[in-house]
């Protein structure tokens, strides 16, 4: 028997983070082990794990999606994990945490049995330099950065790691560090900008190769070529594998979403002011508001998108093609397919130019300052306005056109088709994908699609609290506490409030959620309603002339938390 010790934990800390927990007690308990868990969220730990529980703890299983602070574990064996990870897939967490600890065990024995290795003499001492990072910025992170600097000392060299995540940057390494380091390393399994390394050796790998064999990480760092050429290529090769126009798609939305939030609030709150002729007063409050909203940040925004697309392709070399690109897809009107379309141009023509112009190494350091932003630009920017421009505007112009005038039935359609895409995946792919139209298209002045994706996306989970609300003997306790949270998580336009349920039971909850969401988007975009602010939940309703037909937006999401309800009922068993 094995004593496990866990943490689990969330941003809310209610319903990820109890059902993690009580999935790793009791598969635990079912493999014949004992384990305690101390659950961690905004209102802090509950059962904490006192020093003697870690003292006494064969591994450590640490399944959280907040950050974690590591350094009581030091030494111990560890697997960390995603929260859904441990809810969905337990049993593979537990036994994969237990192969750690028999790693670890079989480790001394090894080295004793073997002659110890002598001392690295001073004069193959290196320095080293690393980044780590995972997508949360969490567990992974730190465990990859703790195992590089234990490796490294071990075969006789110096390191210095950089941790990268959602608390930010901590450790940061400066230019001095850089410039006098041997090689450096990035184990991370989210983007990391390596412009700052150029020059250096530059070893790419995952922050799981870097926590199971860090000195392999090491010596394979210190091995590369010195040139910088093989390096590049290496460096290509491996983004080449490790990205796709998703992941550079969603990489500019993500910087481009807080311009839109931001503008599409201004926006509403010139209305509240000013009424819906608000920018038409010089001079007024209500003008400035929309001049700052519309007139400046939903301007910036397909820019911007257009711009971190080629940044995640092609790096900072990329931005200045995709800026000027997505400012001419502003002016051409070809909007945010525009936009899109200059950000892929502009990141894999500035990576071509990258890969195909050589020049003598005295003059590298015009590449990237220099010659990339001026081809790139100009080769993207007469593409956008003899090629890419004039049909993309005919495409966007014909598409608003009938979003405008859509009859009923072509209303419900388009309803159903992005009320049932946000609840498909729940925040996945297919969730983005409806939500970056919507947005899109709020440039245009067409607000009705966005009015279905936030009302279709608050359905999912206000539908389950309400059925574990009502049927009481179709969800376990877990599942009824859990609906308070994923309540407040629905009001809010938080979809992915509805995981914790689909996880346990996908086959008979998500084509619950789908009639539901469909409904509501039907109901939204049959009604002609539009709603001006991209995010904010119910919240927005506060806003005076945010939303239009307020009545039927409500009933609309009532509508579709009643069809989900309903749904439940009928497929889940009594337990």
């Amino acid at each position: 028997m094995a004593k496990i010790v866990a943490i689990t934990g969330c941003p809310a800390g209610v319903a990820h983070t109890q059902m993690a927990a009580e999935a790793l007690r009791k598969t635990a308990a079912f493999l014949g082990h004992d384990i305690k868990v101390e659950t961690q969220g905004a209102e802090g730990p509950r059962n904490p794990l006192s020093p003697r529980d870690v003292a006494e703890a064969d591994v450590v299983i640490v399944a959280s999606d907040i950050h974690v602070e590591m350094d009581r574990f030091a030494g111990k064996p560890m697997v960390a994990v995603p929260v859904s990870d441990a809810i969905r897939k337990t049993r593979v967490v537990i036994e994969n945490a237990l192969a750690e600890m028999g790693e670890l065990k079989e480790a001394p024995a090894a080295v004793s049995a073997a002659p110890a290795p002598s001392a690295t003499p001073p004069s193959a001492s290196r320095f080293l330099v690393a980044v780590t990072s995972c997508p949360t910025g969490i567990a992974h992170t730190f465990m990859a950065a703790e195992a590089l600097r234990k490796s490294a000392v071990a075969l006789g060299h110096e390191i210095k790691v950089e941790t990268q995540g959602s608390v930010g940057a901590k450790n940061r390494l400066t230019d001095e560090e850089i410039e006098r380091a041997d090689a450096a390393i990035i184990a991370a399994d989210a983007y990391v900008d390596p412009a700052r390394f150029g020059g250096k050796r530059l070893y790419q790998t995952t922050t799981k190769a870097a926590i199971h064999d860090g000195q392999k990480v090491v010596r394979e760092a210190l091995a590369l070529p010195t040139r910088t050429e093989p390096v590049k290529q290496l460096k290509e090769q491996r983004s080449t594998t490790r990205t796709g126009p998703y992941k550079h798609l969603m990489t500019g939305v993500s910087y481009m979403l807080p311009l839109v939030v931001a503008g599409g609030l201004l926006i509403a709150l010139a209305f509240a002011i000013g009424g819906l002729n608000a920018g038409d007063k010089e001079g007024t409050l209500a003008w400035a508001l929309m001049r700052i909203g519309g007139g400046t940040a939903f301007n910036l925004y397909i820019p911007v998108l257009a711009a971190f697309i080629a940044y995640s392709i092609a790096d900072r070399p990329g931005i200045t093609s995709g800026l000027i690109g997505g400012m001419l897809a502003m002016s051409l009107g070809a909007g945010f397919l525009g936009g899109i379309a200059a950000g892929f141009l502009a990141g894999y023509m500035t990576r071509a130019l990258s890969t195909y112009i050589k020049l003598p190494e005295n003059f590298e350091g015009l590449k990237p300052v220099l010659i990339l932003p001026l081809l790139s630009t100009l080769i993207v920017g007469l593409i956008m306005i003899y090629v890419v421009g004039p049909p993309v505007t005919a495409v966007l112009n014909a598409m608003t056109a009938w979003l405008n005038g859509m009859q009923e039935t072509s209303a419900v359609v388009l309803g159903v088709l992005l009320g049932a895409m946000m609840a498909f995946d729940m925040g996945g792919p297919v969730n983005k994908a409806a939500y970056t139209f919507a947005v899109g298209l709020l440039a245009s002045k067409v607000y009705g699609p966005m009015a279905a994706v936030m009302a279709a996306g608050m359905t999912p989970p206000l539908g389950l609290a309400l059925a574990a609300t009502l049927f009481k003997n179709r969800f376990n306790q877990e599942e009824r506490d859990a609906s308070k949270a994923a309540a407040v998580l629905g009001i809010s336009f938080v979809t992915e409030g509805a995981i914790p349920f689909a996880a346990k039971d996908p086959v008979r909850v998500i084509p619950c959620l789908v009639a539901g969401s469909a409904v509501t988007g039907a109901i939204a975009l049959a009604a002609n309603v539009r709603l001006m602010v991209p995010h904010g939940g119910i919240f927005v309703l506060m806003i005076p002339n945010a939303v239009t037909h307020l009545g039927f937006y409500v009933l609309a999401i009532l509508a579709g938390t009643l069809v989900t309800a309903a749904a439940l009922y009928l497929v889940k068993r009594p337990i």
